[in-house]
């Protein structure tokens, strides 16, 4: 009878009940399945069979499935597959909506994405970083410890236990979602999302992962907090005060009069001093040393004040060390092979703002002198200082040549190019904006 029925029906030695092997209608063969019909009389258990086969076939899972999902099943159990097979298998089911990813045991992508970041962001085990400062040395130390900080302290614990190839777009766009109310500045928080977007974008660049899981990631937006500018007047009170570090004073003059970086005039050295202007060729950090400036942008800083780049040159005089044309205008006490801490430029001012008060006119009177606040200002308020008042005398393109901005794309492909009379005109604008100030 068995060999015209659809399965095999029989008893188990020592057990009352009848058993029933299905037969897969793909392959013909029986299943592994050996499922008790609890009837102990041959007649009751055939109906039992015919009634699974019609309305469902229980599984050891405690569900009921139709004949032709039990005979796939079993015929996918009992085949022999190739990886062929299971890639048609799954992209069938990434068509019927079943699944997104799949990472197979030999992929690229079988990676634990946690080790994958904080590799990702080690010297020595990345090969992102690796190209890097194989350009140039474009990318510094300093940056590189706090983004593994960032994937460390935020991505690893949101994504514990989960593979590289496994992860999809929303995964992410969760993870984004947890900022939301997070009391951290905008700025801050994109800092942290990009550590992780730089990695996954690097992975789908390198075929690792093969969807860039990262378009659409929307970052977050908003204003930053404003840095406090100094104004015109509280600049004439600040320098009219004696300073107890003259090194400090001509760091805190020239961030003004140049916005350079507080890392760009510690790097600079007695040869970037030319006639009339400052050559920026390097920023320092104490992690890095002496490295190419933010974006690689090595630039010429126009300096139309002779007296001022007189008193840098004899500044870089006083060095208690064996001075050349590379040791540093702005001296360490200590060593002749690093510059001068950049906290002590802002401790410098901040011990001179103490000393200034400052009246204002209210009411046609005058009221009384109040002390400044020292400690909403920072050193980089100098770069705002700079930016803020030379905008209103050149344009945009001239503007981005001194201070080394990089914003708009074409804006970033001609700011190279200085044209004829430009120089000119920065000399002749910061000579208007800021001579009297020095003085």
């Amino acid at each position: 009878m068995d060999s015209v029925l659809p399965f095999s029906l029989f008893q188990r030695s020592n057990r009352p009940y009848y058993y029933v092997r299905f037969r897969n209608e793909i392959t013909g063969k029986l299943s592994n399945d050996f499922l008790n019909t609890q009837k102990e009389t041959e007649f009751e258990a055939l109906q039992v069979a015919f009634h699974w086969l019609r309305d469902g076939i229980p599984t050891k899972q405690q569900r009921i499935i139709s004949g032709s999902s039990y005979d796939l099943r079993t015929a996918i159990q009992e085949a022999n597959l190739t990886k062929e097979d299971a890639s048609f298998i799954i992209d069938t089911l990434k068509q019927k909506g079943f699944i997104k990813a799949v990472v197979f045991n030999d992929s690229t992508s079988n990676i634990d994405f946690n080790e994958y970041l904080i590799n990702f962001w080690t010297f020595g085990k990345s090969d992102y970083l690796s190209e890097k400062l194989r350009k140039e040395n474009s990318i510094h130390r300093r940056h590189v410890e706090n983004q593994l900080a960032s994937v460390k302290k935020y991505w690893c614990p949101a994504f514990k236990g989960k593979f590289l190839g496994e992860l999809v777009s929303k995964d992410i766009k969760e993870f984004v979602k947890t900022f939301d109310t997070v009391e951290k500045a905008v700025t801050t928080k994109n800092a942290i999302l990009l550590a992780g977007l730089t990695a996954l974008r690097y992975a789908y660049k390198e075929d690792l992962i093969q969807i860039d899981i990262t378009k659409g990631i929307v970052k977050f937006s908003g204003e930053s907090k404003k840095r406090k500018i100094l104004t015109p007047e509280l600049v004439k009170e600040v320098f009219k005060v004696e300073w107890a570090d003259e090194r400090a004073l001509l760091a805190n003059k020239l961030a003004m009069v140049t916005g350079m970086r507080a890392g760009e005039i510690q790097a600079l050295r007695i040869k970037d001093l030319n006639e009339d202007s400052i050559s920026v060729e390097h920023t320092w950090n104490y992690k890095d040393g002496l490295k190419p400036p933010k974006n690689n942008d090595k630039r010429i800083v126009e300096m139309p004040f002779k007296d001022f780049l007189e008193s840098l040159r004899v500044l870089s005089e006083k060095s208690p060390h064996h001075t050349n044309e590379d040791s540093f205008v702005f001296w360490s006490r200590e060593s002749d092979y690093k510059p001068m801490e950049a906290p002590l430029f802002l401790n410098g001012l901040r011990a001179t703002l103490k000393k200034v008060k400052i009246s204002k006119e209210k009411n046609g009177l005058i009221e009384e002198a109040k002390a400044i606040r020292p400690e909403i200002y920072t050193f980089h308020s100098w770069r705002h200082f700079f930016t803020s008042y030379m905008r209103r005398k050149l344009d945009q393109k001239l503007l981005q040549s001194q201070t080394g901005h990089k914003t708009l794309e074409m804006l970033d492909h001609y700011s190279d190019h200085i044209l004829d009379g430009d120089k000119a005109e920065i000399q002749k604008a910061a000579l208007e904006t800021f001579e009297s100030l020095l003085n």
